[in-house]
């Protein structure tokens, strides 16, 4: 947000815990999770965070569904299955948390980037989606 934010750019945070249950927190204690544990150190979003949301399986949310279907994804491992919590596991689901989504200001999908992705390599592709 800082490097793009006074361009027609903003973040949405989604809080999923579908990843080896590691956010088991309710709604109203997301933002003190993230200032006071983790990532900690006072850290306060300078983009919206919404409600808790399942990325994966029966439930997923429908705008999850629509990224999935139009991005493919971008990590052939899916990992140790004994930490998902969703069922059925399909390809290309989520991997884990904090894998990205980049969408144009118009809504459409423009690029996936999985969890280990180089920050630098995320910032570049927002540099080429907003010119």
């Amino acid at each position: 947000m800082e490097m793009f934010g006074d361009l027609n750019f903003t973040v949405l945070g989604f809080s999923c815990n579908q990843f080896g249950l590691q956010s088991p927190e309710v709604n109203h204690e997301t933002l003190n999770v993230l200032k006071y544990v983790r990532p900690g150190g006072g850290f306060e979003p300078k983009f919206p965070v919404f409600a808790k949301v399942e990325v994966n399986g029966l439930n997923e949310e429908p705008l999850f569904t629509y990224l999935k279907e139009s991005l493919p994804f971008v990590n052939p491992v899916i990992g140790d299955l004994r930490k998902f919590y969703w069922s059925p596991i399909k390809v290309n689901d989520i991997r884990w948390n904090f894998e990205r989504f980049l969408i144009t200001a118009d809504g459409v999908p423009f690029r996936r980037f999985e969890l280990h992705c180089p920050m630098e390599t995320v910032e570049r592709g927002i540099a080429e989606l907003l010119t």
